[in-house]
């Protein structure tokens, strides 16, 4: 995974960074943790802009977002609390915590968009609650650009400065990557496994 991403940013330049970042949020396996400090180390040889590295990986980000806020406006809350009750055990969730769920976040919106897309793995589920809870369009890009404006700016400034240490650190990318992989695969089977059916009720 790390040999491809590495061949898109070099490649691609600005449009491969946003394309990844959107791939990124659309297909979470592929982590923005390894796209920004690689963007970063090609920066800091001269070969791209910092500024302009952190623009493309914002608007791709917020560009993939916007695929999962569609997505769960489209569901709705009344659409996923059918889903929970025939199919809880797999999407991890009931019924009722659906609408406690919902009504949390229509509480506190903004904040959430803003810190989630801050947060490794939260930050690319964060914007299906924001669709299913009606939050509004151009409020979610705000939010959501802000958060995302910064995640990209650590990640690629991180890159940027450790550009002389790039040899050493991309030994072990691979290798996380497929860490992070694992993790989420993980975390989900161990959802499934301990998914009680009488939540449901």
């Amino acid at each position: 995974m790390f040999e491809w991403i590495t061949n898109l940013v070099e490649g691609g330049g600005y449009a491969g960074i946003a394309l990844l970042m959107l791939l990124e949020n659309v297909f979470p396996p592929i982590p923005s943790e390894l796209i920004m400090p690689l963007a970063g180390f090609v920066a800091a040889r001269g070969d791209l802009s910092l500024p302009l590295v952190v623009l493309a990986g914002t608007v791709g980000s917020v560009a993939g977002a916007l695929f999962w806020y569609y997505a769960g406006l489209w569901l709705g809350s009344e659409r996923l609390k059918r889903l929970a009750a025939r199919h809880g055990r797999w999407l991890t969730v009931a019924p009722a915590q659906v609408d406690e769920a919902t009504g949390w976040f229509r509480r506190h919106s903004g904040a959430s968009v803003l810190i989630g897309r801050l947060i490794p793995a939260v930050r690319t589920l964060i914007s299906v609650p924001a669709g299913i809870a009606g939050m509004g369009l151009t409020r979610f890009l705000v939010y959501s650009t802000i958060g995302t404006a910064l995640w990209s700016l650590v990640l690629a400034g991180a890159g940027y400065l450790l550009e002389g240490q790039y040899d050493k650190v991309s030994g072990w990318m691979d290798p996380l990557a497929k860490l992070v992989i694992a993790a989420i695969a993980a975390w989900y089977a161990y959802r499934v496994a301990t998914f009680r059916p009488q939540e449901q009720n």
